[in-house]
């Protein structure tokens, strides 16, 4: 899992900033089902989560040339939650969280990501419950 090292008295990376060549790359509210939780009634079945992915991704010194290659590509971000997804019951939104934070790492133009994890169905009195988290790349 990624661990955030960042100390606590640095704050938020802003997802786009033209003064260090930062763009913001997002994935807003997908929706799709997931086999998750811990009770017994969430095990043998899949519930709908909501996804939200916020990338801070450092813009390379040479132009995109308007080439999908040279960019960081939501679909690939959505196609990694799937792919994440796809492997198997998970117990908690944190660690569904804490791997999609992982794999948006993995792309070297990422250097920080917020993801959050939302069950539309687990409070009936809730629209949705779930946890948000922040990652920086360690340089």
């Amino acid at each position: 899992m990624a661990k955030d090292t960042t100390p606590a008295t640095i704050l938020h990376t802003p997802y786009a900033d033209a003064s260090r060549s930062v763009r913001h790359v997002f994935v807003r509210d997908y929706v799709t089902l997931a086999q998750i939780g811990v009770w017994d009634h969430e095990k043998d079945t899949t519930q709908q989560v909501r996804i939200s992915v916020d990338l801070s991704v450092q813009e390379d010194r040479q132009h995109h040339g308007d080439q999908l290659d040279n960019v960081v590509c939501y679909n690939q971000i959505v196609e990694g939650i799937e792919h994440i997804l796809a492997e198997g019951h998970i117990n908690l939104v944190e660690t569904l969280a804490e791997r999609i934070a992982d794999f948006s790492l993995q792309n070297r133009q990422v250097i920080a990501v917020r993801v959050k994890v939302e069950k539309l169905e687990a409070v009936k009195a809730a629209a949705s419950v779930g946890v948000e988290i922040e990652r920086h790349r360690i340089s």
